[in-house]
């Protein structure tokens, strides 16, 4: 029987659930977080990090978001192209709508 998702992810949901139905699904220490099976953001160490592309990295850099950083084997560090959610947003449904509508749109123009 598969584990139920933290009680972080289970709030992420809950916080996301005016955007529509998404899901979580475990990978690599955290998890993903789709919509209509397509990845738009994920969860890693209790943090939520929203996916960006050229057109939605600068609202994020504005913003102060930090990108996903990950120690490589190497020892070296690496990003990925999802930015951290604004902890604003965080307890705010509607806020948290309008930052996940940008993972979103990233996610489906990298599709």
């Amino acid at each position: 029987m598969p584990r139920p998702p933290s009680p972080f992810v289970e709030h992420l949901l809950d916080l996301l659930s005016p955007f529509g139905e998404v899901s979580a699904r475990r990978m690599f220490g955290g998890y993903g977080i789709y919509r209509d099976g397509l990845m738009f953001g994920l969860v890693a160490d209790d943090e939520f990090y929203l996916k960006v592309d050229e057109g939605t990295k600068p609202v994020f850099d504005e913003a102060g978001l930090e990108p996903f950083r990950f120690e490589m084997k190497s020892g070296k560090v690496g990003t990925m192209s999802y930015h951290k959610a604004p902890e604003s947003a965080l307890n705010w449904p509607m806020a948290m709508k309008k930052w996940a509508q940008l993972g979103w749109e990233a996610a489906q123009r990298n599709a």
